[in-house]
Order: structure tokens, then sequence, then C-alpha cells
């Protein structure tokens, strides 16, 4: 007896997913995508349209030697046979024979229009195509998944027809029968209605949706309440247009919210860590909106959202985060109280009276009316905090720093030219000056490899730090090239990453400023191991 509360998930973000404006997977990348969805537990992956690119076919030939699956079943995608020809003829037919995959995934016209417009063929013909695609999988060993392309617009536009080529697909021996929302513009009522009434005539129905009209996530879920047994969308919601259903939000919601079982249960902690890893392999920021797996989703910045939050976490968060492997942020700026305040200190592991978590609330006002963004840069506002509770982090004294950039021109033209930037550091360390001088390809590099001239033979430590990100801001941009620049720098020591800022009208100043928070933070926590190290062995 088939399980109600069991739901498949299909990913697509191999082959609907990759049609996002931006997105260009190697065939490489395709096998680390495929590694991870299947280190998730989803059910199906697909892979992509054999035959379609040498890139897909590619990637279905390596997949055979190289894709050790453990959780998930391959896909091939592909269409029905061609209008007027014969099954075993077909090129589509043979290039998803050759991916030698268990299941493919068929998809059909539904939308009589899409039949005669598109096609260019008579609507019994194209049930034939379903009839003849389907059994011939099904007789060669194939499980049969059908996409009904445009399920909804055509169920509206002729509803005869759309059901006939669901009854022709079950008939041949297809599994699972699946509804798709191929332009998106299907809204939860209108879908529910149509859903229900086609869940009433067949067993086993799946649910495709897009994002074009925001409703995605939320058909999806309406979906399998209305009798629907198998999801199809993309991890971090990827696809055409607007993208497909974001299988981040589906999981957990059917999972967490409804009790039903998607992904094993021990594999939802995994979402944020591979929904994460994921956007790395393809090479796309990840949203920190994204509800569940989104660096924002458990982030609180009012203070009295962090004081409640304290005494309660349920007070502002809807599951606890650790659940879907995500964690609580509490983000600091001039509306953070002192129970934002006391939370981060807690979580820096730094002792505070109330008198200094009261001169932090003021100071934090006062650089973030400067403009300082300190929730985007937790590495100084630690080191702040520190300072402010009285710690000494002057690991080493800046007596001076200078830069110089000389740009001689090439060919009397004043766009063309030679530019070499140098930077001199002159710093302390317990009682000894230190002079150092370096080349860089700007500013902020040269200044930097002096920094570390100067100072790397004192803290060893400081050759596992490295710069990953540097981005600039102007303020105040009515004021042009007298505006204010916020720099903001990620630094790493190749276990975690931290980031810092600096302000000021002077943008190699800010960029200073940025760059020195990032050495006394990877210094400071270098020491703070070491000591920990001592005490625990």
């Amino acid at each position: 007896m088939t399980n109600a509360k069991l739901i498949e998930v299909l990913d697509t973000t191999l082959r609907d997913g990759s049609q996002q404006e931006g997105l260009s997977l190697s065939v490489n990348d395709k096998l680390k995508v495929a590694e991870q969805l299947d280190r998730l537990g989803i059910t199906f992956i697909e892979g992509g349209w054999p035959g379609a690119n040498p890139k897909d076919e590619e990637f279905f030939q390596r997949a055979k030697k190289e894709l050790k699956l453990k959780n998930s079943l391959l896909v091939a995608f592909g269409s029905t046979r061609r209008p007027d020809s014969k099954i075993k003829e077909d090129k589509v037919t043979a290039d998803l024979m050759s991916a030698e995959t268990k299941v493919v995934c068929l998809v059909a016209k539904s939308w009589d229009m899409h039949v005669t417009d598109a096609l260019q063929t008579t609507l019994d013909e194209a049930l034939l195509m379903v009839k003849d695609s389907v059994q011939y999988f099904v007789k060669n060993g194939r499980k049969v998944l059908l996409d009904a392309e445009h399920f909804f617009d055509g169920f509206k536009a002729n509803k005869d027809f759309a059901l006939k080529v669901l009854d022709t697909a079950a008939v041949a021996g297809a599994d699972t029968l699946v509804l798709c929302d191929t332009n998106g513009g299907t809204l939860p009522n209108e879908l529910e209605q149509i859903v229900s009434e086609v869940a009433s005539k067949f067993d086993k129905l799946g649910i495709h949706c897009h994002n074009d009209s925001g409703c995605a996530v939320a058909n999806t879920v309406t979906s399998v309440l209305a009798g629907v047994r198998h999801v199809q969308g993309c991890i971090n919601g990827y696809g055409e247009r607007t993208g497909n259903a974001d299988l981040a939000a589906v999981i957990p919601n059917l999972s967490l919210k409804l009790g039903y079982t998607t992904i094993p249960k021990e594999k939802i902690q995994l979402l944020t860590p591979v929904a994460h890893h994921i956007a790395e392999l393809m090479n796309v920021t990840p949203l920190p909106q994204q509800p569940y797996v989104g660096s924002a989703a458990f982030a609180h910045k009012a203070g009295l959202h962090t004081s409640a939050i304290v005494k309660r976490s349920d007070a502002y968060e809807h599951i606890p985060p650790a659940k879907v492997g995500n964690g609580t942020r509490f983000l600091v700026s001039e509306v953070s109280g002192r129970a934002t305040f006391k939370a981060k200190a807690d979580e820096f592991g730094i002792e505070m009276t109330p008198e200094a978590l009261a001169k932090v609330a003021g100071e934090l006002k006062k650089r973030e009316n400067a403009g300082y963004h300190y929730e985007a840069a937790d590495g100084s506002f630690e080191l702040l905090m520190r300072t402010l509770a009285g710690e000494n982090l002057e690991f080493f004294k800046v007596e001076s720093f200078r830069v110089v950039a000389d740009w001689k021109s090439s060919n009397g033209k004043a766009t063309q030219g030679e530019l070499t930037t140098e930077a001199t550091v002159k710093v302390h360390i317990m009682g000894k000056r230190i002079i150092a001088t370096a080349e860089g390809n700007g500013p902020v590099n040269a200044l930097d490899a002096a920094l570390r001239q100067a100072i790397e033979p004192s803290f060893k430590n400081l050759k596992s730090l490295f710069l990953t990100d540097f981005r600039v801001r102007v303020i105040d941009s009515s004021s042009g090239t007298k505006a204010i620049t916020r720099v903001l720098i990620d630094t790493s020591d190749g276990n975690k990453t931290w980031s810092t800022i600096g302000v000021s009208q002077n943008i190699i100043e800010a960029s200073w400023q940025a760059l020195m928070d990032a050495v006394i933070y990877g210094l400071l926590h270098h020491h703070l191991k070491t000591v920990q190290n001592k005490k625990t062995s």
C-alpha cells in the first residue's frame, strides 16, 4: 500500500535550472551538483536532455562511470516522438535510450494550441505520440514520468484534450503524471480546484511549477494538499525567467510544517550547507533573504525582536534554524537594543558590564551616523566591543603609512599608460621600529604587502590570512568625488571568514581601516585559539 505521506522529489537544476540567465555549467560542475543533491537525499535528479547538446551528452556518458549515487536516481529528460514519425526511428527516443537511466521524463503537449500551432499536427497525432513513446520506454524497462507541459493553460482552454493526454499516458504505463504550470501564471486558488478535480480521476500525480507570479512554492505545497505525491523544482529556485519552485523551501514546508516525508529526516539539516554549496558551484551569490536557507532567514535587527528572542527563540522564528542547518544571527545597528549587544557579547565570548554595553550602544549610534555599517562587518564590531570592554588589542603600533602612485603616459595618450603603486609602513613591535616598503597592483594591495612584510616575522600565522573580497560604496553620491566612502573587506584563514569595515572621505584611509581590522581580528583569534589549546592540553 502506498504511503499517503510519502512525497517524491525531483530536482531539475541540471536541466530546467541551468536555463536561468547568466548560468553556464561545465560537465564537471554538473557532476558535482548531482553529488550534492544525492547527499541531500533527493529522490530523482534530472540530469539534462541527452543528445540536445554536447555537454548533456558528455554528462550522461561520464555519469555512467563517475557518478556514484547513494540516495538518488538519475533521470534523462526528453520529448515524446516527433509528429508523423516511427518510434524506432526517432532520434530523441534513441538518445534517451542511450543515456541508460532507469527513469526517463517525457514532455508532452497538453495545451491544444501548442499542438496545432507549435507542433503543427493534429490532436489525435499528439495523443499517439504520447502512447507510442510511453509504451516504448515501459517495454524497455524504464520508469516513465510524463510532464504534461502547459497543463493548467491547456485544461482551461480544452479540458477534454488535456485530460486525454493524461489518460493516454496512464494507460500506456506512465508511473507519474506531472501537471506543469509552464508559464507560471496560475494562482493557488485556481490551481487547487484543477488539481483536486484531476486527482479524483488519476492515481499518481506530480507538479511542476514556475515562479512567474511568485507562487511556485505555494502552488507546489497546495498541490500536495490536493493529492499530488511527486514534486519537481530546483534547489535555490533556479530556472528560466523567474525560476522554478525552490526546493529549499518546498522540502521544509512539506516535511517540517505538514508532516510529509520528502527527503530522509536526518538529511533536512543539510539543506542550508547543500544549498550554499550548489550556489558556489553555480557561481551565483546566495540570496540572503531566501526562506529557510538564506543568511538573513533567521537574522534579527530590531531591539524589540532581539530582546524577545533571547528569552524565547520561537518569539520571532517560525522554526528552530538548526533544523535546516541554519542559525540565528543578531544584527547590530542604531536601532538595536541592549539585548542585542548582550547577545553579541555572549556570541563573541566577551564579558561586558552594563556600563560597557551602554558605551557600545552610544558609540555604535555615533559611528553608524558617520557611515559605518556594522551588521555587514561582524569582525570590526567584535573588535569595537572588545576595545570598549577594556581589552588590549595592540599587537603592534602603527607610526605612519604612505602610498605613492606613479602613472606614465604611453605614446603621449591621456588614456593609455602604466601605473605603479608603492606603499611604505612604519610600525613598532615590542619596542622595535620597523620600516617596510612594497609594491602592488593598487594602493590596497601595496599597503597589504608592506604591512605583511613589516609584521609577518613576528606573527607567523599572518601567512594563512588572505583577502577574499573587497567592496567600495559611495555613501553620499551627491558630494561627487568628495563623498564619504565605505570599504568592506572579507578575509579568511582557510577555516572561517570575517568582514571588516572602514569609512572615510579618503578611499585609501577607509581601506587601511578595514585592512587593519582584518589583520588584528586574525591575530586575535589565533591568539585566543592558542590560549584555549594550552588550557585543554
